[in-house]
């Protein structure tokens, strides 16, 4: 109703009409038809565009003022880009434009029951939100906008934002035309994320940093999204994962201040510690938006970058954008590239840490800039550092080594743009600025999820796994993982799930504390939630091929090594072969421990809905032991009848009892390792009889032999792994443990698809039938 040439309304538009209305108005028009809530507006368009610039004469003056220009001569840049953005800006609005725009306001506003609403002017470039190009962030976004002079005003000043520095330099890089990207302008009612109980934030429907695309991320600070976008606040973080629609992950932000609309205009505010200390969104909230995106992506086809409100004040979600993700929507998927720092890099003496962006590593000088007027310090290779970044900051970026900001999130521009430009960056790294000296060469270590920069440029390597024509094994082969932060990034290895997921290591890096002092302390449910965010990575990341994880095998004196640990332990004279494993779940001293572990893991299955999680209980001496422990964790709320739970083979009594075993337990997992220092009776740390640990030695072999006859003949079915370092390290141990019959082979990251090629290759090949050449004729 009321659409002419130069105004349409939102509900009227699709996909076929992104010429004249932009990415971003064209999407709001598909997002109206689906179950999806939208904020109501209307938009200007392409052709409104043109009109303006044609009344003004403006074209050739524009020409002349960018003719020549080098985009890497940036104070060149900013002189012409504010030069152009005036001519525009300062132009008359043509009658007809400006009677166009008025009426749909004021049947805006006649819908709402309101004179002169408050609304949201954004821009929508005609080439932005493509699946290959993305315009997004490169123009202005005028909040609280009230009255029809106000309204007119922002228009004109959207159009000028056409030609930010940013958007010049970005069309001159890929050879667009400026005169063939026209701006229409989406007008829509205001949403409250001011309000009380309001928030705001963007969404990925896939892992910004990875490309894994299993989850939905959700960024959420209180009020106007402007300081989100801008990297001026530090949000909540939440990690959704889409089959199941159970959130994976949450991270509180420090979200200090808002934007608010206060009297005639928009003002930051400092946030009450109480609403900073609470997240900003509930479950229930996380999963309706996860929810919306996961709408919106099956709509496109693609993954895609949401923004949305909650509404402070009618208490609803609506979604405000929805435009294509283009980093890893365009990337190739033949490799996963890890980065490894090898030089000497002890986090106890990084000189700043924050929030890492990227999986990478970048060295450079460091070059503090406090200023877009100090870009001409800045050369190629070095790494800036500064407050936080905006789209006028794209230039300068563009050639850095590496970025760090004090402020700011993983959705922050500054995140947004070094994920598109592939440049490592640390965002929120609090006094970074301070921390760091102009021209020293530091690293940049962005590998986890604190990154951290260190002084000096430090060593590191990047390997690279191929992924173009893999085989199919009949063995499976599976990952040895620990770390929860690298494994949505080796999700797209071709394995078979993960053999070994070690708790030990979430333990230690993600919670610190012992559990029984966790408990003294009050802190259980931190400990609970540190251990389920962990797993549940690993086992999402998979999904929905199995996860076996090891439940916790610290040992006496690593136990004694966490926060808390000497109230509880013992003190033993061998701790490789005291109070560990097994016999710790059952005991009085440690049952309360258990408890939280078995917890965590009942939420990764029931609250997350990861039923492809399988349960390693370690060292178990006895089949009676077994049962206490199966006993136990029936009892702590995991259904051992749902749920396979495997045993560690890595004592001699599993092996000589295997039979028996197997009445207990689902399956074997062979700890080569343990198993190697017990049937040799060598202390595997003894650097004195290092020669003599030898996995490959017969009466290993030979006891891994037995163990694999004497649980399939208990019943084919039982599965046998091995989760050991033998296969990637030992020679020729790959083939020995096909010709003795494994299910499963688990090894570590940087070897999986040379360990798929090679059991390929031997699964094919003739079998000399065991008489020893291919264990190396010891067996």
């Amino acid at each position: 109703m009321g659409d002419n040439q130069f105004v349409r309304s939102l509900d009227t538009l699709g996909s076929d009409d992104l010429p004249q209305v932009g990415g971003k108005s064209a999407n709001l028009g598909e997002l109206t038809r689906l179950d999806v809530p939208v904020l109501p507006g209307f938009t200007t368009t392409a052709d409104g565009y043109d009109h303006y610039l044609d009344a003004a004469d403006l074209r050739d003056d524009l020409r002349d003022a960018l003719a020549g220009l080098d985009p890497d001569d940036v104070s060149d840049l900013q002189d012409r880009g504010r030069r152009v953005r005036n001519m525009v800006a300062s132009a008359e609005m043509p009658d007809d434009l400006r009677r166009s725009i008025v009426e749909a306001y004021r049947r805006l506003g006649d819908e709402a029951g309101e004179a002169n609403p408050r609304v949201a002017v954004r821009s929508s470039a005609t080439a932005e939100d493509l699946p290959t190009a993305s315009f997004a962030g490169q123009q202005e976004t005028f909040l609280n906008v009230t009255g029809e002079d106000e309204l007119v005003d922002a228009v004109k000043r959207c159009y000028a934002s056409l030609f930010t520095d940013r958007a010049i330099t970005y069309r001159e890089d890929r050879d667009f035309d400026h005169f063939d990207v026209k701006l229409a302008c989406p007008v829509q009612s205001m949403g409250r994320p001011d309000a009380d109980r309001g928030c705001s934030g963007v969404a990925f429907t896939i892992d910004p940093d990875t490309g894994f695309e299993n989850v939905v991320v959700v960024e959420a600070a209180y009020g106007l999204g402007e300081l989100l976008v801008q990297g001026e606040v530090t949000p909540d973080r939440y990690t959704v994962f889409k089959p199941t629609n159970g959130i994976l992950e949450r991270e509180r932000g420090e979200k200090a201040v808002r934007m608010v609309w206060r009297g005639d205009e928009n003002a930051v505010e400092d946030v009450p510690e109480p609403d900073r200390k609470r997240y900003a969104l509930d479950d229930d909230r996380i999963r309706e938006l996860a929810t919306y995106c996961g709408r919106i992506e099956d709509h496109f086809d693609r993954p895609m970058d949401v923004e949305w409100l909650l509404d402070g004040e009618r208490d609803e979600l609506y979604v405000v954008q929805a435009r294509p993700e283009t980093v890893h929507a365009s990337a190739p998927e033949r490799a996963v590239r890890t980065y490894e720092l090898t030089g000497d890099a002890d986090p106890s003496v990084a000189v700043a840490e924050g929030v890492a962006v990227g999986n990478q590593v970048g060295t450079g000088r460091v070059r503090i800039l406090t200023h877009l007027s100090e870009m001409d310090r800045f050369e190629a290779g070095d790494v800036l550092v500064t407050d936080s970044t905006d789209p006028d900051w794209e230039p300068v970026m563009r050639k850095a080594a590496a970025i760090v900001t004090e402020r700011g999130g993983k959705t922050s521009h500054a995140a947004i743009v070094s994920r598109e430009l592939g440049i490592p960056a640390i965002v929120g790294a609090e006094r970074a600025t301070k921390a760091l000296r102009d021209g020293d060469p530091v690293t940049v270590d962005c590998t986890e999820a604190k990154g951290r920069v260190y002084e000096g440029e430090l060593d590191y390597e990047v390997h690279e796994e191929r992924l173009d024509e893999i085989p199919d094994t009949e063995a499976d082969v599976m990952l040895v993982l620990g770390d929860p932060e690298r494994a949505f990034s080796l999700a797209r290895l071709p394995v078979d799930g993960v053999g070994l997921a070690r708790e030990e290591f979430i333990v230690t890096s993600a919670i610190g504390d012992h559990p029984l002092y966790a408990i003294e302390r009050g802190q259980a449910d931190r400990f609970v939630e540190g251990l389920r965010t962990g797993v549940a990575k690993i086992a999402a990341a998979f999904y929905p091929d199995p996860v076996v994880v090891r439940l916790s095998d610290f040992k006496t004196d690593e136990y004694r090594n966490l926060r808390g640990g000497t109230r509880y332990e013992p003190e033993e004279a061998n701790p490789m072969l005291g109070w560990r494993g097994a016999s710790r779940y059952y005991d009085p001293d440690f049952r309360a421990a258990f408890e939280l572990e078995c917890e965590a893991l009942r939420q990764v299955r029931e609250d997350v809905g990861l039923d492809n999680l399988v349960l390693l209980v370690p060292f178990c001496r006895t089949p009676d032991e077994g049962r206490k422990v199966l006993d136990l964790l029936a009892e702590f709320g995991l259904d051992t009848d749902a749920i396979d739970v495997y045993a560690m083979a890595e004592l001699p009594s599993n092996v000589v009892r295997a039979d028996d075993f197997a009445d207990v337990f689902d399956g074997f997992s062979v700890g080569s390792n343990d198993l190697t220092q017990l049937v040799l009776g060598i202390d595997r740390n003894s650097a004195k009889l290092a020669d003599l640990f030898r996995e490959d030695d017969s009466a290993v072999k030979r006891s891994i032999r037995s163990l694999v006859e004497s649980a399939h003949a208990h019943d084919p079915r039982r599965p046998v792994g091995i989760c050991g370092d033998a296969p990637s390290t030992v020679e020729g141990y790959v083939e020995f443990l096909l010709d003795a019959g494994l299910d499963s082979i688990s090894v570590t990251p940087d070897v999986a698809l040379e360990t798929i090629v090679r059991v390929a290759q031997l699964e094919t090949e003739p079998s000399d039938g065991g008489n020893g050449e291919r264990d190396g004729g010891n067996a």
